[in-house]
């Protein structure tokens, strides 16, 4: 038999520099991770989709401008300014509000406010800390990260960027 996990408020594994706090896992869990994480003010993740992952977005403060569908038109420039084909807009999502992604969805975040904005999200499978400890690393040196390498990382990690992510203060 095995035990669950309880964590107090402001545990879990932080993942270097990339202000996200592993929850659960895959040392715990084959189905899913759980992280929690803040988002500055002016950053962008940048459209992108997974062939074969699912995740959920939950904000807990602030308000990040959230897009989950197909856009009307070829994918590029700002997601922001996307519509679906049914004319959805970018949804501007408060605290309390949910981000749902099947595999295949293009979806991206941004927190367009002064302050950071605080999520939890869930990724299924589980693993997908190993590419935000591999990201953190490869943008803390303090330099521009390298586009390519960041590329190369994504791709291993079913990744497919549709749009850059940026700080876009």
């Amino acid at each position: 038999m095995t035990d669950g996990l309880l964590l107090p408020p402001g545990a879990g594994s932080r993942i270097q520099t990339a202000g996200i706090t592993l929850k659960v896992g895959a040392e715990r869990s084959a189905s899913w991770s759980v992280f929690e994480a803040d988002v500055a003010p002016g950053f962008d993740v940048g459209a992108h989709l997974h062939h074969n992952v699912e995740e959920v977005f939950y904000v807990l403060d602030g308000e990040l401008e959230l897009l989950a569908f197909h856009p009307r038109d070829k994918a590029g420039g700002d997601w922001r300014t996307w519509e679906s084909d049914t004319g959805t807009p970018v949804f501007k999502g408060g605290p309390g509000s949910v981000m749902f992604v099947p595999a295949g969805c293009p979806h991206a975040f941004f927190n367009p406010g002064p302050e950071p904005a605080r999520m939890l999200f869930l990724v299924s499978p589980s693993g997908h800390e190993h590419y935000l400890r591999e990201l953190a690393d490869l943008i803390a040196t303090g330099r521009p990260p390298d586009q390519e390498a960041i590329a190369a990382l994504r791709a291993r990690h079913d990744i497919h960027q549709l749009t850059p992510f940026v700080n876009r203060l």
